[in-house]
């Protein structure tokens, strides 16, 4: 546990990238996903089609190829962004189609009579999706989306991989120069994260039985 201990200032500045890297990807992939819903459903052929491509090709590329086009293929073609905010556009470009499912799926629990009874009333289509249909679908996405900033979280241990000194890439640093107290770094890098996963996770089920008594 000395190594733990001796270099707790490693870790702590690693848990606030991770933390860093948590809010800012996961505040901007909320807003993304939501816009990406939000085109999804639409009746406009040209956004909803652009929406799906957009969705099903983020969501079935792994994050490392995402990481890996925003660290090193941006560079290449002029960027001058640091790692950090390398990492926040890949980060938030892998979990934004995540959240607009996560979305689609409450606007789909909707009764569709809701819809309906709307546009009867001469409601437009922004109309009733910011004032009937979104107040009642993010209620019910509230754990869903609690559940993908938990995957958010371990996700940003990828970020390691492309020079963001986060929590798992100060572990390996950690792990590599002291060989023989490789578990003892380790466990303390579980630590931190679940420091961050297991309140996330009990928020996440307090509301979903909150939600569930409401309905």
């Amino acid at each position: 546990m000395n190594v733990v201990i001796d270099n707790l200032p490693l870790y702590l500045e690693g848990f606030g990238q991770t933390l860093s890297l948590l809010v800012i990807s996961g505040l901007a992939a909320l807003v993304v996903g939501t816009i990406v819903a939000v085109m999804r459903i639409s009746p406009i052929p040209s956004l909803s089609g652009f929406a799906a491509v957009y969705t099903e090709l983020l969501r079935n590329t792994p994050l490392t190829l995402v990481l890996f086009f925003c660290a090193i293929i941006l560079p290449y073609l002029g960027s001058e962004l640091p790692y950090f905010w390398c990492a926040i556009i890949g980060l938030t470009a892998y979990t934004s189609p995540f959240v607009a499912e996560a979305i689609r799926s409450g606007v789909n629990g909707v009764p569709i009579g809701q819809a309906e009874a709307a546009r009867s009333l001469g409601l437009g289509f922004g109309q009733t999706v910011g004032i009937i249909i979104f107040p009642q679908a993010i209620r019910m996405v509230i754990p869903p989306l609690i559940n993908v900033l938990i995957a958010l979280t371990k996700n940003t241990s990828v970020a390691g991989a492309f020079f963001v000194a986060e929590l798992f890439g100060v572990g390996r640093t950690l792990a590599n120069a002291n060989g023989n107290a490789v578990v003892a770094v380790l466990l303390a890098v579980a630590t931190f994260y679940l420091l961050i996963t297991i309140p996330l996770g009990i928020l996440a089920g307090r509301l979903e039985k909150k939600f569930v008594v409401q309905r």
